[in-house]
């Protein structure tokens, strides 16, 4: 058990990921950066960590037949000190939050709870686990938000929305290629119960309600950003259409529309940004 142990169990580029997704979530918010937005990144960055590393914890035993590689299983850092770990990033990244504002302190404990939640308990929950996991990446754009008050906190509701109906709809039909190798490790998803065409007509109106949620920035932005928008909805809604012609997890997987919904969240991303600067 080393340093690298504790580096590695945290999945730094991850976290770093969403703690940069907090800065971009707060430019998009009110259009510009302020030097506290470095202490919203410190707070998603040890947050998503502690996540990580309590992830980690609770299914070492899992990994030590599926991942054996994974921190815990290969001996890189002991169970118990990685709880302990995990305690310490939770505590410093609610410490530093402390320092934002009120409302997102409040964000960030309950993220933190729902963290070990999901870990403990919902992540083997049909659905409540993808649900879960929708939300905490849509909370980002909340979270941003927050730190500029309660009217920007608002106004970044249906871009969350959209973050949350699209991830939604890509963790349902991640569930459903995963059918296969989750009926072998004994695991319990909403695909397995509903099958791979059902799940992919639920993914689809996730689809829908998120081109929906899509539109209402079009009251401040304006045409430009509707120009951009429409592009991604065709690109979110080609990728949720690949699906429901999907019968099977390996055809599901053939088709890509995971990949083309992941392509199409990234593409909004950038549409939010444009429209935030330039708008």
């Amino acid at each position: 058990m080393g340093i690298a142990g504790f580096f590695t169990i945290t999945r730094p580029a991850n976290a770093v990921v969403a703690g940069i997704a907090a800065a971009v979530a707060y430019l998009i918010a009110t259009g510009t950066l302020v030097y506290g937005v470095t202490l919203l990144m410190a707070v998603v960055i040890l947050v998503t960590a502690a996540g990580n590393v309590i992830n980690d914890y609770f299914d070492a035993e899992i990994d030590a037949v599926n991942r054996p590689k994974r921190p815990i299983p290969s001996g890189a850092i002991g169970k118990k000190p990685a709880l302990v770990y995990a305690g310490i990033l939770f505590f410093l990244g609610l410490l530093v939050s402390w320092f934002t504002t009120p409302l997102c302190f409040g964000i960030a404990l309950f993220n933190a709870l729902l963290l070990v939640a999901y870990a403990y308990r919902l992540k083997s929950t049909p659905f409540f686990g993808n649900v879960a996991v929708s939300y905490l990446a849509a909370s980002i754009f909340l979270f941003g938000g927050a730190f500029a008050g309660w009217e920007r906190l608002i106004v970044m509701l249906p871009i969350a929305a959209i973050t949350f109906l699209a991830m939604l709809a890509r963790e349902l039909l991640k569930d459903a290629e995963d059918i296969e190798g989750d009926k072998a490790g004994g695991a319990d998803t909403l695909p397995i119960r509903i099958g791979v065409q059902k799940t992919a007509i639920l993914a689809f109106a996730c689809t829908v309600a998120a081109i929906v949620a899509s539109l209402f920035p079009y009251w401040w932005w304006g045409n430009w950003y509707l120009f951009g928008i429409v592009i991604v909805d065709i690109i979110i809604i080609a990728a949720a259409g690949k699906a429901l012609r999907c019968t099977d997890p390996k055809s599901l997987t053939a088709s890509g529309a995971t990949t083309l919904l992941k392509l199409g969240m990234f593409a909004s991303l950038v549409v939010f940004t444009v429209s935030a600067i330039l708008l």
